[in-house]
């Protein structure tokens, strides 16, 4: 990954490929942002009309190449735009000044050496572009070949590896909380980049197996305690919700338990993430042109995973658990078929209208279980229902809970890092339609709301008096479009830095 310091020294004295600056949207054109004080003056205090001549507006995600004035032992210097400018009292938000860094580090695929003179008016600033540059200069490459079967990559053989080295300008090595802010985004960004990594690893390479193996590898090198529960361990505790949807695949279902503690900590939290390694939908076969993507359908567990490993490397005084619940859904003359009940781990039973609708049944075991451990909250991330997508579109992922003001609490923590997030609710009169005259529940319900029937279900499966909250990621976990600011085409690692951000909150007791 790109390695990043801090620096506080002058843009035109630093050898680098390109120096980068901010331009903002001005109510008179493009506006030339802090940071960059010392290459406007080398324009003799004409880069914004320089850039205005050159198509640039300062609107966010737009980018500009120009030749660095003379004097500059930079050659480029490239204007990457942050959107409207700020009013006189108030500073550039994070998530813009996070977006352009995602942008310029793009267009920074193959340079080794990059300065980033972006508006930095404090440590918050400082960790913004940092996360920007990490996660905009991610790439993923293993399984691409130069064809003479060496095993390097195309881009390492054309020279397009991501940006090596970042200069972060204005920031202060030596100011602790620089330094901090530093610190807490490249764990995060690494953290949250291994999930990317494990949303694009193809299914026949990462099965439920292979996914645990990776979390006891992770769970050793940071600490942390694992338990794996095979399938065998499954069916001897009675999990019949991930031995159900598991039971049609030759790769057998794990439920993993991840588990961070610190000797300080007074609140547990428990994340839950759906791990369908891929979704065929089963006996419910999915229709051809919905399914070539579904290697992305355990992007919850990998967003779990990656947060608990976050919150150890940051050492963060709060007990975090995450479960895996992790199945592949495959359709064989083992599956589980429409009209069968399952008996799940909360010794209630579902009946399986639709073998598609199988992340609520993973889920729901995973959720009994760590209900059993009384945490103050729990957290479900899933990629669960298409419907969600339809409400809230492929960038903003959905929050339900059983308590009004923990999804006010998720939904600001959201959107304090930058992830569009939106609150939904959980009207009870579409409980009725899972109604089964045969079961006690049937994981199918009206299809109008299908996102929020799905919500209701994963409801009942939490243990009573327990806060909790269901994040529906179906839309942003992964980027079937182009990359637009600090967001890769293909799994975007959505929900990571929100289940941090709520850890940080209870470590710090502003969460209740």
């Amino acid at each position: 990954m790109t390695a990043l310091t801090l620096s506080t020294s002058a843009a035109p004295g630093l050898r680098a490929d390109a120096i980068v600056i901010g331009v903002a949207k001005g109510a008179k054109g493009p506006v030339v942002a802090p940071g960059a004080e010392a290459v406007d003056t080398a324009y003799d205090g004409k880069l914004a009309a320089v850039l205005e001549t050159l198509g640039a507006s300062g609107a966010e995600g737009e980018l500009t190449k120009l030749p660095a004035p003379a004097g500059f032992k930079a050659p480029l210097v490239i204007a990457v735009g942050l959107g409207a400018e700020p009013g006189p009292d108030a500073d550039y938000e994070a998530e813009a000044l996070r977006r352009a860094a995602g942008v310029a580090a793009r267009a920074l695929t193959g340079a080794k050496k990059a300065a980033f003179a972006l508006p930095v008016e404090d440590a918050a600033a400082v960790g913004a572009i940092a996360e920007g540059v990490l996660l905009g200069a991610y790439s993923f490459d293993t399984y691409k070949d130069n064809g003479a079967g060496t095993g390097k990559s195309l881009k390492a053989k054309n020279g397009r590896v991501p940006l090596a080295d970042g200069v972060l300008l204005g920031g202060k090595p030596r100011d602790a909380a620089h330094k901090a802010a530093l610190a807490r985004a490249t764990a995060v960004s690494e953290e949250l980049n291994r999930a990317r990594d494990l949303i694009n690893t193809p299914p026949n390479d990462l099965t439920p197996a292979a996914f645990a193996a990776i979390a006891q590898g992770a769970a050793k090198e940071h600490g942390l305690k694992i338990q794996v529960l095979d399938d065998k361990a499954l069916a001897k505790d009675g999990y019949g919700g991930i031995l159900g949807v598991g039971g049609g695949s030759a790769a057998t279902p794990r439920l993993v338990k991840l588990t961070y503690t610190h000797a300080d900590a007074d609140k547990h939290l428990a994340f839950v993430g759906k791990g369908i390694t891929y979704d065929s939908g089963g006996i419910s076969l999915k229709p051809a042109g919905h399914n070539e993507t579904m290697k992305c359908d355990m992007s919850g567990a990998a967003a779990v995973f990656a947060a608990v490993v976050t919150a150890a490397r940051l050492g963060l005084p709060v007990n975090v658990t995450g479960w895996l619940a992790l199945a592949e859904n495959m359709p064989s003359g083992t599956a589980v078929r429409p009209g069968d009940v399952l008996r799940m781990y909360s010794g209630k039973t579902v009946e399986v209208l639709n073998t598609d609708a199988e992340g609520r049944l993973v889920l729901a075991d995973a959720l009994w279980a760590a209900s059993a451990e009384q945490p103050d909250a729990i957290v479900d991330v899933a990629t669960l229902t298409g419907a969600m997508m339809l409400a809230l579109g492929s960038r903003t992922f959905g929050i339900m809970s059983n308590d009004d003001a923990f999804r006010s609490a998720v939904h600001e923590a959201a959107e304090e890092v930058g992830e569009p997030a939106w609150p939904m609710p959980l009207p009870e009169h579409l409980r009725k339609g899972m109604e089964s005259p045969t079961a006690d529940i049937a994981n199918m319900g009206e299809r109008m709301g299908g996102g929020l029937v799905a919500g209701l279900f994963l409801r009942e499966f939490v243990g009573e008096g327990i806060t909790w909250a269901h994040l529906d990621i179906a839309g942003p976990a992964f980027n079937e479009g182009g990359a637009f600011g600090y967001t890769p085409k293909g799994g975007t690692g959505s929900a990571v830095r929100t289940l941090v951000r709520l850890a940080e909150l209870t470590a710090e007791g502003d969460l209740g």
